[in-house]
């Protein structure tokens, strides 16, 4: 089975990374330092499960070099999937299967938009990650994971072959029976701590122990858990307690990647996450006051970036 992995961040580089280590026949499709780095040094991943190195690795700019491919891995900011959507014909074939890593839920209409429905998977993914330096990934924390599935939910032929490839490589790959919850369910905790944390900029574990913002995470996942209802997707009737929790059992200085971004001045996924509820409680008629705060307060500093 082959994989095509757009980007090698936190995310790609990653799992692309273990897909590759694992024996997986992988192509970076990346650009820039990135690819030159690749192509130099191979890719090395320092990991709390045990660093490990790729020393060769396949990596080009060029889509059209590699052809259709199996799956196509999306790993990149959700700012960059409209360009890349753009280039990705070359690598679809008859039964590729495009899955989307990102953090926000406009990816697989996108992708659908772009190459077809029946080319679109949902997917996400856990892990804390980062570039150290291009080519060199540090996962810092969370046992990584991707999650992917059929819109429609049916377990196909081609996610089982996915899921065994992925599985023998040596990634942790699970093929839920409700894709789109299991999205709705990552973006519940995503979004609340991305928001909450780049407006106080502080860890976790300083704002989750603070009863006046613990309230505000409590109704900021009330509003996303009432969006979901709205367009169909009941999600845990204990979601609200269960996602607080996972707050709770994340280290003390643990951030996301969006505050991390916006700390640093750099463009981040806030109209993908925070933008998003905001957009979608419009649509269905559902009050979102907190989203639309943390929205307002940031978006200033994100147009800079811009």
């Amino acid at each position: 089975m082959r994989f095509a992995v757009i980007g090698a961040g936190g995310v790609g580089g990653y799992f692309g990374g273990k897909l590759a280590h694992g024996g997986a026949d992988v192509t970076f499709i990346v650009r820039g330092k990135t690819l030159e780095a690749l192509r130099a040094n191979g890719l090395r991943v320092d990991s709390i499960n045990g660093d490990f190195v790729v020393p060769k690795v396949n990596a080009t700019d060029d889509p059209k070099s590699v052809g259709p491919v199996d799956v196509v891995l999306l790993a990149v900011k959700t700012s960059q999937i409209p360009e890349v959507l753009q280039n990705i014909a070359p690598l679809i074939g008859e039964n590729t299967a495009v899955i989307p890593m990102e953090n926000g839920m406009d990816a697989p209409e996108q992708i659908a938009s772009a190459v077809g429905r029946e080319h679109a998977l949902g997917g996400l993914c856990a892990i804390v990650s980062f570039i150290a330096a291009p080519g060199h990934i540090r996962h810092a924390a969370s046992d990584p994971f991707v999650m992917f599935g059929e819109l429609d939910n049916a377990k196909s032929d081609r996610v089982t072959r996915i899921q065994e490839a992925m599985t023998s490589a040596g990634v942790v790959a699970e093929v839920p029976s409700d894709i789109h919850r299991a999205m709705w369910t990552k973006f519940l905790f995503i979004a609340p701590l991305s928001g909450i944390g780049a407006v106080t900029r502080v860890p976790t574990g300083v704002w989750r122990a603070m009863p006046e913002l613990r309230d505000i995470a409590r109704r900021a996942i009330e509003e996303i858990i009432a969006v979901a209802s709205a367009r169909g997707v009941q999600l845990a009737p204990d979601a609200v307690d269960a996602t607080l929790g996972r707050y709770d059992s994340l280290a003390p200085d643990a951030t996301s990647s969006l505050q991390r971004d916006i700390m640093q001045g750099k463009r981040s996924e806030l109209d993908a996450q925070l933008g998003a509820v905001v957009r979608m409680g419009r649509a269905a008629g559902v009050p979102t006051p907190i989203h639309e705060l943390l929205y307002a307060v940031l978006l200033p500093q994100e147009n800079a970036a811009k």
